[in-house]
């Protein structure tokens, strides 16, 4: 069966999601609506839908405006074998020490590596995009150069691949958070998945607002894989939960993004050890130095 969508931009937060939402009493009814963020700098929203039975694109245009959006971009998706397809695209990825892979590529994993199961799912963090592979590789240089991260905190984790990868290399349990409830389950699938369970502990927050972050601060890692508005809001609350000489890997950036959060960071006492460059994706290690 076909699938069309419907997608359109906004410049306002609260006006996407109003769009969203009022998209769940249209007719006929979406079988997926999503309104994200877009990772380009622009500031926009893209709000979209998915439907089964081709949309009026005259009430589609109507409820845009009514909203302030641009109107709708419809189009006609052909079928396509969606397991087959994730399969295909999501090989496995390589960094440093770090194999990560779906289980239908279980028998490729090889000898001494350390393995992250990470299925397809609706949260980010597959390790295939440029961010992070970033945080991964960054890991990896850390841990051989004699670091070692006794508490860790995954903020905002989508998958948990983040916090696994430090659970499988160094003892004490991790914790990984995610604003979005979702991630959090896919999360915590994920960490049982990997026979993580007890070594992960998945909660759901808004950035570091939650009792048992406060209480497992000071932290020796943060992991901050975010977009660079996040970044650069949390910026106080991440330097304050860092131990002195406790390292931030943030990513989550366009490269032209880097040295803006690379300044606010500095000022607020934190020295840049590490620029890496994925495609147009940057990762930042930085240290607490006060």
């Amino acid at each position: 069966m076909p699938t069309w969508t419907a997608i359109t931009t906004l410049d306002d937060k609260a006006r996407a999601e109003a769009l969203a939402e009022a998209l769940e009493d249209f007719e006929p009814e979406p079988t997926g609506i999503g309104a994200f963020e877009m990772e380009d700098g622009s500031g926009l929203w893209e709000i979209g839908a998915y439907f089964e039975a081709a949309p009026d694109g005259v009430a589609l245009d109507l409820l845009a405006a009514a909203h302030g959006a641009r109107p709708f971009t419809m189009s006609e998706l052909p079928e396509t074998d969606w397991v087959a397809k994730v399969q295909r695209d999501l090989s496995p990825v390589e960094a440093g020490r770090f194999f990560v892979y779906g289980s239908h590529d279980a028998d490729r994993v090889p000898e001494g590596c350390e393995p992250l199961l990470i299925e397809a799912s609706m949260a980010f963090g597959t390790g295939h995009h440029g961010t992070t592979l970033g945080c991964l590789r960054a890991l990896d240089r850390l841990a051989a150069g004699g670091f070692a991260g006794r508490s860790v905190l995954d903020l905002g984790c989508g998958t948990a691949v983040l916090a696994m990868a430090a659970a499988r290399i160094w003892p004490g349990v991790m914790l990984a958070s995610d604003i979005d409830a979702v991630a959090v389950e896919v999360a915590r699938a994920n960490v049982a998945a990997n026979g993580l369970t007890g070594r992960v502990e998945c909660v759901e927050a808004g950035g570091l607002d939650h009792p048992g972050l406060r209480a497992a601060a000071p932290f020796d890692l943060i992991f901050a894989n975010i977009l660079k508005g996040p970044l650069l809001a949390l910026a106080p609350g991440i330097t304050g939960a860092l131990a002195p000489g406790g390292k931030v890997i943030l990513s989550g950036l366009l490269n032209e993004q880097a040295a803006e959060v690379i300044a606010v960071y500095s000022g607020l006492g934190n020295r840049l050890d590490h620029h890496e460059e994925i495609g147009d994706w940057s990762t930042l290690v930085m240290s607490r130095e006060r």
